[in-house]
């Protein structure tokens, strides 16, 4: 058996709408893999009651496909589905890793990218590469149609994800059609600052590049609490504060990892106080998914 972990992810970071991705710290999945005549699917953990074992309708059945490579496959779920972390992307990615080093496929990490986005795209209905990128790439991804660009940054972050839903399609479905001329140059102003503060590691870049007067308010209201838990986490110390992908986890930035623990409470408290439960990850832009384990 062949094990893989494959992280969570964070997209858009606010100013780079279906381009920007980052891989975090926590939380991951398990992934486990090992040959059969057939693919057969197993999931536990976080929300796997929500997600379907038949391989046809599972991002890791069409990964399997994809690489020729079936497999008996196990996904301990720790990044939960309809949180705004990439859940599907995650699976995705960490089959691709786990059935290629398998089959000994010889396909590299930017290689399995299109593999697994086509598997991400059996539950998102589309393929976007955003999320599976950086799971399997790590650090900061920019996602373009001419190809990815990734920077091994590594800055200490907060993810608050509170206990609501908010489906890819309500989210998909407030984005707007058009912009004014202003925002549209303020953000990519703002997109060039946080590629720029990914480069050089700087949280003050990277929290002022995150500004975003297009796509954010209108995902924010689907977020019950959102503007106060934003503010209650750069009170206490955050750079920046966006929602994570769709939603509703929302992602801040942090100076140091000493602030993580304030930011943290502060966001906990903020949701707390609006009566809706949540839990928070301190950690960190990381690696992408590890291989480990003995094939079998």
């Amino acid at each position: 058996m062949l094990t893989v972990r494959a992280p969570a992810t964070s997209a858009n970071l606010g100013s780079g709408f279906d381009v920007f991705g980052v891989a975090l710290g926590a939380p991951a999945d398990i992934v486990r893999v090992s040959r059969a005549p057939e693919t057969t699917i197993t999931v536990t953990g976080t929300g796997s009651e929500y997600i379907p074992e038949d391989p046809k309708k599972n991002t890791v059945g069409a990964v399997a496909e994809a690489l020729d490579a079936p497999a008996h496959i196990e996904i301990d779920k720790g990044v939960r589905p309809s949180s705004g972390l990439g859940s599907s992307a995650a699976s995705a990615a960490g089959a691709a890793v786990a059935l290629n080093e398998l089959y000994d496929r010889g396909l590299s990490r930017k290689e399995l990218v299109p593999i697994a986005a086509e598997g991400e795209a059996i539950v998102s209905g589309t393929a976007h590469a955003d999320n599976v990128a950086p799971s399997l790439l790590g650090g900061f991804v920019i996602v373009t149609d001419d190809g990815i660009t990734q920077v091994d940054a590594s800055l200490p972050v907060v993810v608050c994800l509170p206990e609501i839903t908010v489906s890819t399609c309500d989210a998909r479905g407030v984005v707007p059609e058009q912009a004014r001329l202003g925002d549209v140059v303020d953000t990519v102003g703002h997109a060039a600052t946080l590629s720029v503060g990914m480069t050089r590691n700087d949280p003050e870049l990277v929290g002022r590049g995150m500004a975003d007067e297009i796509v954010t308010p209108e995902r924010s209201v689907l977020i019950d609490g959102y503007d106060a838990v934003r503010e209650a986490a750069l009170e206490s110390g955050a750079t920046g504060v966006t929602v994570s992908g769709a939603g509703p986890a929302i992602l801040a930035v942090c100076r140091t990892e000493s602030d993580r623990g304030a930011v943290a409470g502060a966001m906990l408290d903020a949701f707390d106080a609006v009566g809706i439960e949540s839990r928070a990850y301190q950690t960190a832009i990381g690696e992408g998914a590890h291989v480990y384990g003995d094939r079998s």
